[in-house]
């Protein structure tokens, strides 16, 4: 009891000691605010001024209602609670003035969202306002509820959304064709009273309903089949119309960003063209002609362009395109490797490891700029152009490129070399011609990263040598080369060790020796002692057998 009195006490003192007032100035109160040098002093500021609004909602101030409202939504923004303001909103809302109104929504969009329950106390407030002649008030009540609707108050007003598609004016069509975008997601059954509207609404001239409108019909397009079956039919050539009005359009400062007429437009009814024409070889057929006029006159030196062109191509490879017109949308990627931004050159080669599914051997034809990717000074770009020269291997190309990575390998940055090495270790494997070749590629990787090379790769390698009694004695001197020229590689000395264990007399005998093989002169001594520097270097890695192998070694060349 004495923590209730005390805590009423403060709350009057602070009242009577409040330099604010239900008339204070918004700015008043931010300047207070900010003026705080401490978060005790911004809270007690706030906890003045909310006390005070509290006190002009018990008085039912009508005068300062507004005001209240706007500093209770920058309190909000602040992260403090303003539940106790939401009914205001209602109040504010059901006023018959715009400024009223205005505050109104924007405080039911901020302090309430579609759990809330006392938001169905609203519906009939926004049925009004979507009636009513003021068409700014019409603006508004759109606004709030293409925000914070409820599949409960979209099919209560769904209706009046779906006649204001139909008004003259421009700036409402636009609101409520992003509000039928918010009733759509929350009830996909609504899809097919809106796909006619949205169909119609395409001849449309002004751009802002038109952006809006194309998203609505992408909507309506996931939500329903049946919508998406209609649209195939009945929107495909709006789609058209708008995409070569707006290439073939001139300068229109209004829409002009970088030289391009409003490249976002473009960008929506590309991605609205991709839906409909996944799948459908007439809808795909129809838009064959407008996206190779896009690709081909678009300018990409700007960034706008480039992302038009992007997501012209995205379009091209998600339909049913004709060959040419892919091998247009690869020669674009083609391109984009050659840009000097980073960011540019990255989605080419994302989109390129997906035209790999579509089209390979377009891809193939870029194989040399998607190599220079490889060796690109930033980690992203060389670890996806890794990933698609890894894609583009094939029987017939597997040992130009695989001399390529192996090449870059020696000169590779440490923390690149893991996954390079991974990579060729991985091509070797699964493309190699012969056990020779094979063996080669595998002694230049473990010479120049086998601190990088795992374990069960070298194990294969071992069974491999084990198995081909005509490589062996190549192996053992192959590796027996390697060893005295690096030394440091743990892999290849594990292997080499292994090697010349096993197959010392080949080695010191030159037995089995091959036509492109040079006779070398290697001494018994010699291949202990090679054998002896290598273990006494790496004895922590052979647990208590170090003594056996080097006694066996001597013995194998003894023999």
């Amino acid at each position: 009891q004495d923590s209730v009195e005390r805590i009423v006490e403060d709350a009057a003192m602070d009242l009577s000691l409040n330099p604010f007032s239900s008339g204070t100035r918004l700015r008043d109160m931010i300047r207070a605010i900010r003026a705080s040098k401490t978060a005790a002093e911004e809270r007690a500021v706030v906890r003045r001024e909310c006390a005070a609004i509290r006190a002009a909602i018990s008085d039912n101030d009508q005068d300062y209602r507004h005001r209240n409202m706007a500093k209770l939504m920058f309190i909000h923004m602040l992260g403090y609670p303003t539940h106790f303001g939401q009914m205001e909103c209602l109040k504010l809302i059901a006023a018959s003035g715009f400024p009223e109104k205005r505050i109104g929504y924007l405080g039911l969009t901020l302090l309430l969202d579609e759990r809330q329950e006392v938001l169905m106390l609203v519906t009939n407030s926004l049925k009004q306002d979507l009636n009513h002649s003021n068409q700014f008030i019409v603006g508004l009540a759109l606004c709030a509820l293409g925000n914070i609707c409820s599949a409960e108050m979209a099919r209560d007003l769904a209706p009046e959304v779906e006649r204001l598609l139909q008004t003259r004016d421009p700036n409402t069509k636009k609101k409520a064709a992003l509000c039928s975008i918010r009733i759509v997601r929350k009830v996909p059954d609504l899809a097919e009273n809106f796909m006619g509207s949205a169909a119609s609404l395409l001849k449309e001239k002004h751009h802002g309903v038109l952006i809006s409108v194309v998203q609505l019909c992408t909507e309506l397009c996931k939500a329903s089949r049946e919508a998406l079956e209609y649209l195939r039919k009945h929107s495909v050539e709006g789609l058209v119309r708008i995409l070569r009005d707006v290439s073939n359009s001139s300068y229109a400062p209004e829409y002009d960003i970088a030289g391009i007429t409003d490249p976002f437009l473009h960008i929506r009814v590309l991605r609205l063209m991709r839906t409909l024409g996944q799948g459908d070889a007439d809808c795909s057929e129809h838009v064959n002609d407008i996206l190779a006029q896009v690709a081909t006159k678009t300018e990409s030196n700007k960034n706008a362009g480039n992302a038009i062109l992007y997501e012209c191509v995205e379009t091209i490879m998600g339909i049913e395109a004709t060959s040419g017109l892919r091998v247009l949308a690869i020669n674009i990627l083609g391109r984009f490797l050659s840009n000097r931004d980073n960011n540019i050159r990255y989605v080419a080669l994302n989109m390129l490891m997906k035209a790999m599914a579509v089209d390979t051997l377009a891809v193939q034809r870029h194989r040399v700029t998607i190599l220079e990717c490889v060796k690109d000074a930033d980690v992203s770009i060389r670890k996806r152009a890794l990933e698609l020269v890894y894609l583009l291997v094939n029987d017939t190309n597997v040992k130009p490129l695989t001399k390529e990575l192996v090449d870059y390998l020696e000169v590779s940055d440490d923390d690149f070399k893991e996954d390079l090495t991974a990579k060729i270790c991985s091509i070797v494997e699964k493309f190699s011609q012969d056990k020779l070749w094979y063996l080669d590629q595998m002694f230049k990787v473990l010479t120049l990263t086998g601190n990088f090379v795992k374990d069960d790769v070298w194990h294969a390698l071992i069974v491999l040598i084990s198995n081909a009694p005509e490589l062996q004695g190549y192996s053992v001197r192959s590796l027996y080369k390697a060893l005295q020229a690096s030394g440091t590689q743990e892999s290849l000395v594990r292997v080499a060790v292994w090697c010349i264990g096993e197959y010392g007399e080949m080695l010191v005998n030159n037995i089995s020796m091959l036509d492109v093989e040079e006779p070398i002169t290697v001494t018994e001594s010699d291949a202990v002692d090679a054998l002896e520097l290598a273990l006494k270097r790496y004895s922590v890695d052979f647990p208590g057998d170090v003594t056996k192998l080097s006694e066996d070694t001597s013995n194998c060349c003894a023999e």
